[in-house]
Order: C-alpha cells, then sequence, then structure tokens
C-alpha cells in the first residue's frame, strides 16, 4: 500500500517539506493535495497553517491494485486480481467466487468500479491510461449479446416500420450498437436524452 501523511504548517511549501522529510522521498516521488492554503490573519490574528496531504506515488499497475484491494476487503469478499499493462492499455481481471455481485445489472457495477480505477490510475499522471476491467469473459458476452440485439431490433423496425427506443445504456455500449449498424442499408442510431438516462434510437432511414 502507499504511504500517505497530512501534515500542516504556516505555509504550504514547509508542509510539503515537513511531509516530505517524513516519508524521505522528494516531489518527484509524491502526489500533493492542498487541502488548506493557509492564511495570515489580520496582525497575526485568526491566522490559520496550511494543510497538506502528501501521497508517495507508486507505479499505476500497484495504485490499481492497492484501489481494488481496499475495496473488496470493505466488501468482505476475496478477489484475485491479475493486472496486464500493454502500451497505454491497463487490462484488469477479477476472479473469485460471487462475481455476479462485481458485475451488476447489465455490468453497471462493473462499469462504475472500472470507472473509479481509471480515475485512481490516472492521478496525476500525464500520460492517460485507458482501463479495462473484467470478470468471466463478460465484456466479450456482453457485446456479443449487443449485437446481436442491435441486428434483431433492427429487422424488428424494418419489418414493422416503426422505430425502437432501448433502455437506458452507457456509453460504450450504445457505441457498440452503433457501431454495429452504422453500415445497415435500412435504418440509422441515434442518441436521445441525458446521461445516465440517455437512450439510443433505432430508426428507419429516409429514402
Amino acid at each position: 500500500m502507499s504511504k500517505t501523511v497530512k501534515k500542516a504548517a504556516k505555509t504550504v511549501k514547509e508542509a510539503i517539506q515537513l511531509a516530505l522529510a517524513e516519508l524521505k522521498l522528494t516531489e518527484d516521488d509524491v502526489i500533493i493535495d492542498v487541502i488548506e492554503e493557509g492564511s495570515k490573519g489580520l496582525f497575526g490574528l485568526g491566522a490559520k497553517d496550511a494543510v497538506v496531504q502528501v501521497t508517495a506515488n507508486v507505479n499505476s499497475e500497484d495504485r490499481a491494485r492497492d484501489f481494488l484491494e481496499d475495496v473488496f476487503t470493505a466488501m468482505g469478499m476475496r478477489v484475485d486480481i491479475d493486472i496486464e499493462r500493454l502500451e497505454k492499455v491497463m487490462k484488469i481481471t477479477l476472479s473469485g467466487e460471487n462475481m455476479g455481485i462485481i458485475i451488476g445489472k447489465h455490468g453497471d457495477t462493473l462499469d462504475a468500479l472500472e470507472h473509479l480505477v481509471s480515475l485512481t490510475v490516472n492521478r496525476g499522471d500525464s500520460d492517460y491510461v485507458k482501463v479495462v476491467l473484467d470478470t468471466e469473459n463478460y465484456r466479450e458476452k456482453r457485446r456479443a449479446t449487443l449485437v446481436r440485439l442491435a441486428e434483431n431490433l433492427a429487422a424488428s423496425a424494418v419489418k414493422n416500420k416503426k422505430k425502437i427506443t432501448l433502455e437506458p445504456m452507457s456509453a460504450g455500449e450504445r457505441r457498440i450498437i452503433h457501431s454495429t449498424l452504422q453500415n445497415n442499408p435500412d435504418v440509422d442510431t441515434y442518441s436521445i436524452g441525458e446521461e445516465p438516462y440517455r437512450r439510443l434510437v433505432i430508426a428507419l432511414k429516409k429514402k
């Protein structure tokens, strides 16, 4: 686990130096969060110390693993975490019992967890890393399901000559359906509404 210390001093700079001294690190090796800027007050009255939180900067894989281990510990779950890094993509595969809890309805929980891991991994890094979180090959299975759904609904829209509005979906799932039907000669797809209730519409092409 990465170590974090919180320090207070008259200035932000002094507080940072205190934290660095305790961690025995330099500024290049840490992530610094300024919690309070501090103020001198009026004639020395009402002065407030600056407060900083300094965290030892570990590599992105370790940050992802630390975060997930904390989450699963809080959930009382034992989960194996396998991390594979390929250039700008980090694929994380989870395995264990009751993975349905991690997946959630239509992958909602898995998507939310993936988003949080992405925020954790990319915090303080200049080079963005795409995080793909998966378990029990859910991503590929869901993709195949959405492709079949798109093709069947497109056929239904053409047969009944009516547009079809799908249930709310994540942006990623909408992209799969858009991509599946983009070369379909009979239908167009577009999205309506606002997140998280944004829906995809399959409509007949105007001829």
